[in-house]
Parts: C-alpha cells; structure tokens; sequence
C-alpha cells in the first residue's frame, strides 16, 4: 500500500461534516437546478469548456446527452439540457485525469477500499492498463499488446459460449452493430446487456402484447392527450427534461396522474429554468392533477382493480342500453385473448385486489374513473413498474388497458416506456440481444456471407450464474459498471473473480475495474460523447435511438482527454482483427468512415433504408411503430391480451416464504425498493446529495414511514442494518442506514442502489425477461450502529415527514 496516498485521500466523503436530513420546500429544476450545474462545472475545473460544451448537448449539430433516453424537442432550445444531463457532461469533459501515473502510486488494494464517488472523480482514464499481480497495480499496455492479449484467452476457450460480451446503453448504433457482428463472427450470442436490468421485462411484454418491445407514442402526443398516467417513474432525477414536457401538458389542462410510492418532487411542482416569469417570481407550474401511492409492489393489484372497475361499469352501461366502455370495434379487429382476459377479471375477487394495492377502495376506483373518462390516454412507465418478479404481467396489464379502450394506434395515445441510458433502446435495435431473431441472424448471413450462431447466449443473470459455474471464463464489457450494476453483489464479485480475463472499455475509473479477473484484467480507454472523433475521412459523427425511436447523429466537438484514447468503433475494429485474423470482414475499413457502417446497417435492417440520406438531416429521422398502422408482428398476426391470476402474481416461492417469516417474527416483515439519488445516474455518483428529498451529505439512508418507526419501537435518525429474507436462507445484510421519515405507504422502504444490491438475491427475478426484481425486496431491520467514518452532524426532526 502506497503510505503517501493512504494519508491523503481526496474527495472520499465530501461534506461529510454536513451531513443532514431537511425538508426541501422548493420545486424541481429551477435556481436549485442552476446552481447545482455550476457547482459540478467548478468542481471539475471546466467552469468556461463546460459551459460552451453544454450550448452543443442536444442540438442538431452538436452531440446527443449520454444520459437519459428523453427525445429532443422539434425546435431546439439553445439550452437543451438538464440538471443531470449537465453533471454527466462536467463529469465527462472533466479536466482531471487518471494517467499512468496514477495507477503507479496507488495499488489495487488501496484503491478497492475507497468509495465509488472517490474512484469516479478522479477523472478521465488516458492510457490502456493491465493488472500486474506482482506490484499488485494496473501498468500501462500498447493497443496492440491488449488485444493480443484478449485474443489469446479468446482463443484458448473450449467453445465461443464460454465468453460473454456486456453491453452499455451509452454505446452508439454504430458501435453496437460492430460489436454483435463482431461476436457473432466469434460464434456466440452471449450479449449481456443493461436492458436486462431495467426495461427486458418491457421489451417481452409489449413484443407479445403489441409485436414489438418499444413504446408506440411520440412527442406530438403529449401534445393531444387528455390524461398521461405515470406508473413507478421520477422523471425530477432520472429523465428531467421530460418535466419540460409535462408542463406543457398541464398549462394546456390536460390530466397528469402519478402513481408511485413516494412523493417525488419532480410529479409535484416544476419550475422550469427556461421561464424567465417563473424564474423571476420564483413560480413553478403543478406537474400532477392526482397522486396516488401504492404500497411497493401493488402495481399489478392497482391494474387489475382499474379493469375489474371497467368491467363491472361496462356490465352496467349494457345494461342499461348504452355503449360499451370497451372498444369492440378496435378489439374485435385487432386482438386476441380479450374474453379470456375479461373471464380472469371476473374470477378475481375485490379482496384479494385491495389487500395488495395499498390504495383506498374510493382511491383506485377515482383512478379507474380517470381512465375510463379520457379519450386519449398515455401510458409511461419506469423501473418501479419493471423490476419486479412480474414485471412482464405489469406490462402487460398496461397494455391490456390500453387496447380494451383502444388507446394504441390513437393520436395522443400509446405507450411509453421511459428508457434510461441514451441508446439502450438502439443498441437493442441493433442486434445486441442474447436471444436473437432468426430474421436478424438471416440477414446478417445474407449480408456479410457468415455463419450466425443460431443457440441463445446468456443475459445479464445466466452470465453470472455462468462464471460462477466455470462455464464463462473470459468477461468483455463495452462500458458500464457491471459488477456494481448487477444484484448480489458479493455473489458477482466472485463471479467476475472466477473469470480468467476481464476487460473493460471505459471513460472513468469505476468499482468494475478492481474485481480482477484471476489471471489477466485491462482497462481499455475510450472517446467520451462530447469529444471530436476523427478517422481517416475526417471526424465522425455517431448516431443513437432515444426512448421514442427517433434516430439522429451525434458528433462531439471538445479534444480528446488524451491522443491514446480509441472510440469504442475503433477499439471494436481492432479487436475483431486480431481475434479472427482470416475473417474476410475488411473491420478497419469500417472505420475510415462511420457512414461505411451505416450503409451496412441499412443492408441488414429494413427499417433503416437509406439511413445516410436520413440520418443527416438535422432530426434524423422516426422508426415508425407497425402497432400504430394496427400491423401487428406477433405470432397470430393481432394483438394480445395476457392476464395473470392474481393469486399466482402474489403467491410466487417468495412471497410464501415472507409470509411464513412473517407470521413467525411477529410481523416486521417490510418490502423495499432500491432507486437513485438526485447526485446519481445509474450506478455513477456525482455527489452525496438528493435535494429533493431533503437529504445531504450522505446516501447510507432508509425512508420508511413514521408510523411504521414508531411501531418497530424506532426512532428518527436511528442507524440500523437491512437484511432481505429469501427462500435460499442465504444472509443477504448492509449495515448502518440512517432512518429517515418519509411519505410513504406502511409497510413500504425505500433505499440507494447500488448500496442495498448485495441485498437482492441473485433468484429473485422475472422468470421470463431474467430482471432482477429490485423494486420488491422483503426485508427485516435490526438496531445496528453509525459508521465510524461518519460525521452525524444535524440530526433528522422527528416530526417531519419528507416528500
């Protein structure tokens, strides 16, 4: 261990003399947003690069956020940007670095027991590394020696499958094409992915529910719906410039109705920093018309009790000579299952609905009614609907409602799965996908003259449980933090660890990097969004897919951090070089010009004729949904309904198990549901702050509402440990989380991911899409202790309840 570094560590635990807990009285976005982009902007030391680099986020000539997924608007605004959008440019266009020099005096060690906001703020990585057990530090490598070396393990597995190839959602269309095509060539489709831990159960879902895994809507419906409901979703912290939309939403009168457990400020009030009057009258204009709080969990029990309503008023409107409630003109056309599905309904009882929803009977019957009520209707959605053991039944009973009423194919009406990272949706477009279409693997054979490998690979879930085996041995990721991304944490590190090679492409130095592979680890530098990439035919722009399938290009225009840095294109080209040596694929003549590529695309994917002529445009262009045509690619040629007993939704292995448990421990049985901060974005953390919800300093904290701390014999600002209980008896416990009171349903938690991961069972997940089920973890709590490291500063006011 390097003594020097050890006695100076930098921004370990920033203000952690600060700590505390507040009631935060302001709106979303507005001064606080402001300021917050300034403060990010001087404390990476580019307050003047940072500013001019923000002028060209989302702008048709400049390059597209590497946040969020969020469309841009037609007419752009010259400040495009979010809060969060702004912290992950200062993070990116950062002025600090992490040089060679940098690895030499600190070893992997040291740098294993620092936090993940410390390793993320060192900045920029600048050189290709391999791990050098004997000094115990990563040492600088050529390209050419990290690939020989890629390509050596590579070539020493028993079969293709025994290596698994990650994915990021930050990855360009351009990039994602190579890289499957790439390890299709190499013979398997393991593609682990991020969208298997967030949006799979949405891309099975609506695949069955409407024939293809996306949303149906664009940004022109939010301009004529009548009511937009928004199901487990923040848009204040995770999708901010969405908040842009929603104002105009509800200044026009339209409905906004937010269903989620906790109060979010975003869904309640925004002040919008491109309002001069609201800025100077320190306004704000309210987001939600109706807020509903379902316990976690009792998603599908609320969209159950929203049809079993439609149903029983349907049965009264025929009754009484009037019409339908239900679209059968739409339904009759364009379906199957409908009476299937409306038998299940009447065969589940208002008991069994009720004592799971959390939400008053005259609660979810006034949802029901709001339903029922508008002509044209949105459905968006986020991870709280996902991430569950049945997040496919969730999405596919939004779906369900959404046909019985006729809602897709309508404008200002559809579908809206909100994506997170800024083309996870693209990278699924492009064929990163471990269970692909015989379609794709035909034309790929057609068009490059190959073999596709034709058995499915492993998702992010089987990967792990694959390392674990022995049967994956060489760990690949084209960015991401995958070893703090994924649940179980314990049980992945030694996964990862079991491998014999990882390597990871990356910007910044991130938890991923020091969960060594047991014989060789790289970490190999690339480009970042913001920066010039210049190729043999000039600089290159890229392109990406956001969460409403408009494709566009994306070119940066800040120096690279370093003249050693690849982009991932280039670094994907040069892989494939040196691991299949007789391919006939001309890999580096690809990137000469990044429009080479795109005319490959186009030979591959119908949808994207002509993606040159299309993509250049200032826009780009729209991948038409066939579902808003009624041209449904399913197996039947018609849309589906999919209904799940109820009583198979909550009496699953798990569910049984908590329940025994709970009758056996006197009750103090809770569900928790991990989520972001204000200061995060996925598993990057810009700070130790999430100002909405009144927190400071610190992310070691618990929500839980006041009535359930007094019952529990707990007190305000109590540290205690969370331990999840899972039928595999497993001890799964984090320590040291400080009780917060907040607005929240009995009997529900709330918790920061990526701390409350090793919680999650690696079992506990959607059968069908293989999520993890993060959103509905059971747990119990005991009196633990703060850390020793922590100041506690300001204690939290027991009489206050946050949100």
């Amino acid at each position: 261990m390097d003594d020097k570094v050890d006695e100076n560590p930098v921004n370990v635990q920033p203000n952690i003399g600060h700590a505390r807990i507040t009631n935060y009285t302001h709106p979303a976005a507005g001064w606080g947003a402001l300021l917050s982009v300034a403060r990010n902007l001087t404390q990476q030391g580019i307050m003047a690069k940072g500013a001019i680099t923000l002028l060209n986020i989302n702008q048709p000539t400049g390059f597209d956020c590497p946040g969020c997924a969020w469309p841009e608007k037609k007419h752009a605004h010259a400040f495009n940007f979010c809060e969060n959008g702004a912290k992950a440019i200062a993070f990116e266009a950062t002025s600090k670095r992490v040089p060679p020099e940098f690895f030499a005096e600190r070893t992997v060690s040291w740098l294993s027991e620092q936090s993940d906001y410390f390793l993320e703020q060192q900045g920029r990585l600048t050189d290709p590394m391999r791990y050098d057990a004997a000094t115990d530090r990563y040492v600088p490598i050529s390209w050419e020696e990290a690939f020989s070396i890629i390509a050596r393990h590579l070539h020493a597995l028993d079969n293709p499958n025994q290596a698994a190839f990650y994915t990021s959602g930050r990855a360009s269309n351009e990039a994602a094409f190579l890289y499957q095509l790439f390890v299709r060539n190499f013979g398997t489709n393991n593609f682990p992915d991020c969208s298997n831990m967030c949006h799979e159960t949405t891309s099975v879902g609506l695949a069955e529910s409407l024939g293809l895994g996306k949303g149906t809507v664009t940004l022109d419906d939010f301009e004529l719906a009548d009511a937009v409901f928004i199901f487990g979703q923040n848009p204040g912290t995770n999708h901010p410039r969405m908040l842009s939309t929603l104002r105009e939403v509800s200044k026009r009168g339209a409905r906004i109705i937010s269903i989620n457990p906790l109060k979010e400020r975003g869904l309640e009030r925004f002040q919008d920093p491109q309002s001069p009057i609201e800025m100077m009258t320190n306004g704000s204009t309210r987001i939600s018309s109706n807020y509903f709080q379902p316990k976690v969990g009792g998603d599908y029990a609320v969209l159950m009790g929203m049809m079993k309503h439609l149903r029983e008023w349907d049965q009264k409107a025929l009754a009484a000579g009037e019409p339908s409630l239900f679209d059968h003109a739409f339904i009759d056309m364009n379906t199957d299952g409908f009476e299937a599905m409306i038998d299940q309904v009447d065969q589940t009882s208002w008991a069994s609905i009720h004592e799971q929803t959390g939400l008053k009977p005259d609660e979810l019957k006034s949802l029901a009614k709001m339903f029922c009520d508008a002509e044209r209707v949105i459905f968006c959605w986020g991870m709280g609907i996902t991430q569950n053991r049945n997040g496919v039944a969730n999405v596919q009973m939004l779906a369900n409602l959404l046909l019985a009423r006729g809602h897709i194919g309508r404008p200002g009406a559809g579908a809206c799965p909100v994506r997170g990272h800024s083309n996870v949706q693209g990278d699924r477009t492009m064929g990163i996908h471990e269970r692909p279409s015989p379609k794709l693997l035909d034309s790929l054979d057609r068009v490059f003259n190959m073999k596709s490998p034709r058995e499915n690979g492993m998702g992010v879930l089987e990967t792990i449980e694959g390392m674990l085996k022995g049967d994956v041995k060489v760990f690949f990721a084209l960015g991401g933090n995958f070893a703090v991304a994924t649940p179980d944490t314990p049980v992945t590190f030694e996964a990862l660890r079991r491998c014999t090679l990882t390597a990871h492409v990356a910007t910044k130095l991130n938890r991923s990097h020091l969960i060594l592979g047991k014989e060789e680890a790289l970490i190999l530098p690339c480009l970042g969004r913001t920066e010039i990439d210049e190729q043999l035919h000039g600089p290159q722009a890229i392109s990406v897919e956001d969460s409403m399938s408009n494709v566009h290009l994306s070119a940066g225009k800040n120096a690279p951090a370093s003249p050693n840095l690849l982009s991932e294109p280039d670094i994907i080209a040069r892989l494939a070089e040196a691991v299949l040596p007789d391919s006939p694929i001309k890999w580096r003549w690809y990137i000469e010009s990044y429009d080479r590529i795109r005319d490959a695309i186009a030979e591959v994917f119908d949808e994207f004729h002509d993606f040159n002529a299309r993509v250049y445009p200032p826009g780009g262009f729209h991948l038409q949904h066939p579902a808003n045509e009624h041209d449904w690619h399913t197996k039947t040629g018609k849309a589906g309904f999919f209904i799940k007993p109820i009583d198979e939704v909550y009496a699953d292995k798990e569910y049984a198990y908590a329940a025994q448990y709970k009758g056996q421990h006197k009750g103090q049985l809770y569900t928790l549901m991990t989520m972001r901060s204000h200061d995060q974005y996925n598993t990057t953390i810009y700070g130790l702050d999430d100002r909405y919800r009144g927190v400071f300093g610190q992310r070691r904290v618990l929500f839980m509402n006041k009535d359930d701390i007094k019952e529990a014999g707990f007190v305000a600002d109590q540290w205690i440990d969370i331990e999840s209980i899972f039928p595999d008896q497993v001890k799964r416990v984090v320590e040291s989380f400080r009780i917060v009171p907040y607005d929240i349903p009995r009997g529900s938690l709330g918790a920061y991911y990526p701390e409350t991961n090793p919680l999650v069972a690696l079992s506990s997940r959607d059968e069908r899409a293989m999520i993890p089920a993060s959103k509905s973890i059971p747990v119990i709590l005991h009196a633990g202790k703060a850390p020793e490291h922590f100041n506690l500063a300001l204690p939290v006011d027991p009489e206050a309840v946050h949100g």
